[in-house]
This record gives structure tokens, C-alpha cells and sequence, in this order.
């Protein structure tokens, strides 16, 4: 049976605008999908492990996470695990909340700035995580006007940071249709349920029963990037992940991610990290996020 189109639908509270939730509990990877929503979404992870994919990025994150993502943006879920004391505090908002004259004010002009940058994603590093991640987090203790002050507040510290990266540079133009969203769910399930073995063209194809040539062209049209470069990425992203986590050889990681080939796996990591695995792995001791 095929999944269902992933637009998803976010109810806040009655009578309120901003929905904020908090966990403190591992996330199922099961409950993790490819998905999009009309909302606004703000996530502060404090403690934890996981795995980044926001429109085309993909990486792996250790320790905390601070992450503005833009209406209809797709993303997958975000952690694997929370270590011990760990929270995610998750905020969602739609881009109108602000209605269309007051967005226009000349005082609102860096939160406006800053959801547009939100559109292709944009992750916080360690300064603005520190100092804005506590605030985000007290924010479920806010209602009403005093819950929507507190948000632009947080909104405006984040539009004046400097200490940011956005995570689709090149842009990312994805079709959010629910035929193409159903399509991208089945393909990037199968993905990551197999990327560890070899996944040929013929099997993906068939998976949203659509001919190679014609599963390609469509691949590259909504992702910018061929089936294989992706694959290929998702095999990186988990081998930083195993290097961080695992005292496994960096041979044994090669070949665990679905690499066969040792020189290619150290090609690809060093093209999509900027360094190769084992200095990768050298420096991770020396890394505070």
C-alpha cells in the first residue's frame, strides 16, 4: 500500500496561533518523514544525536541543534536519540501570523528578512544556540499576547545574528504537490531503509512504478541531484555518524555504509565533508557545539 501525500496538517491549541511542544524522550525513527506544512517551524534541541535533511541537506549532528525552517520547506525528522537531560522544544507558526500590513513595518523588517532566508533553511551555531536556545525552551510557559511578544522577540534576536548557515545555498525548489510528495516519501523511505545495501535504478524505479529514464529526469527535477549523488550522501552522513558514535574501523565504516570500495568511500567523504575520514575523526574530540 503507498503512503499517503505527507502534507501535514498542524493544529494549535484552540485559541492559539503558536503551537509548542516538548519532549524529553528518544523520537521514533519510525515516526520520522519526508514532509511539509504551511507553517513556519523552529526546533531546539538541546542534548541529542540525529540526522539533519532539510530540502537537499544532509548531515549529522551531535550535541544540540538550533534550526529555522521555512513554510513548505520538506524535512525529514530530525533525532535519533536524546542523550540524558536532553529536550526538544519544537515551535510552529504560519508566516501570516503577522498579518500582511504589520510584516511591513519598518520595524519588522529583520523578522521579515529572516523567514525569507528561512526558506531554504538555516541553522544557528554554537553562540546564538547558547544564548537563545534557554529562551526558546521557557516559551511553553507563555500564553496568549505575552506568548506572541515572546516569539517575536525570539525571532528578532535570531534576524540580527550573525552566527548562522543556511543550509539550501544553492537553492531548492521542491514541487509540493501531493502526487510528487507521495512519490519523494516512497523513495526517501526505501533510502533509508536500504541505503546500506546497493539500490539499483530498476528497483527504485519500479518502487513509484515509473520507467529509469523517466524516474531519473523526474529525480533530478525535484531534488536538483542525480539518485546516486543522494545515495551516496546519505552513506557519507551515516559514516560521520558511526565515526562519531562507534569504535569501528574507519574500513569497517566504509563498508557498513554500503561503500564497496575503499578509495571511492574516502573520494566521496572528503568531497562532501571538505577533509578525509580519519582526520575527520581526529578532530572530533576537539569539537564543542
Amino acid at each position: 500500500m503507498k503512503a499517503k501525500p505527507t502534507l501535514e496538517k498542524i493544529s494549535p491549541e484552540f485559541g492559539k496561533s503558536i503551537l509548542v511542544r516538548q519532549h524529553d524522550e528518544s523520537v521514533e525513527k519510525k515516526k520520522a518523514f519526508w514532509h511539509f506544512h504551511p507553517e513556519v517551524e523552529l526546533i531546539y534541541i538541546n542534548r541529542g544525536h540525529g540526522k539533519t535533511h532539510i530540502g537537499n541537506h544532509l548531515s549529522y549532528f551531535n550535541n544540540s541543534q538550533l534550526l529555522l525552517i521555512g513554510a513548505n520547506l520538506p524535512h525529514n525528522g530530525f533525532t535519533d536519540r536524546l542523550t540524558t537531560y536532553g529536550k526538544e522544544t519544537l515551535i510552529q507558526f504560519k508566516p501570516e501570523i503577522f498579518g500582511n500590513i504589520f510584516i511591513e513595518l519598518p520595524e519588522m523588517a529583520d523578522i521579515k528578512s529572516l523567514l525569507i532566508r528561512a526558506e531554504k533553511g538555516i541553522r544557528f551555531k554554537r553562540e546564538t544556540k547558547n544564548k537563545i536556545g534557554p529562551i526558546i525552551e521557557s516559551l511553553k510557559q507563555y500564553d496568549g499576547f505575552n506568548r506572541v511578544v515572546k516569539l517575536m522577540s525570539i525571532l528578532q534576536s535570531l534576524a540580527v545574528s550573525e552566527d548562522y548557515e543556511i543550509l539550501n545555498s544553492n537553492g531548492y525548489a521542491f514541487e509540493t504537490k501531493p502526487q510528487d510528495s507521495q512519490k519523494i516519501d516512497i523513495i526517501f523511505k526505501h533510502i533509508n531503509a536500504n541505503f546500506t545495501n546497493q539500490i539499483s535504478l530498476d528497483e527504485i524505479s519500479d518502487r513509484v512504478s515509473m520507467t529509469v529514464p523517466a524516474f531519473c529526469r523526474y529525480f533530478k527535477r525535484v531534488t536538483g541531484k542525480t539518485f546516486t549523488k543522494l545515495v551516496n550522501e546519505y552513506r557519507v552522513v551515516h559514516a560521520t555518524k558511526l565515526l562519531h558514535e562507534s569504535q569501528m574501523s574507519i574500513t569497517e565504516v566504509c563498508y557498513e555504509c554500503g561503500f564497496n570500495n575503499f578509495s571511492h568511500f574516502n573520494k566521496l567523504f572528503k568531497e562532501f565533508t571538505g577533509k578525509s575520514a580519519s582526520k575527520y575523526r581526529s578532530e572530533i574530540k576537539l569539537i564543542v557545539q
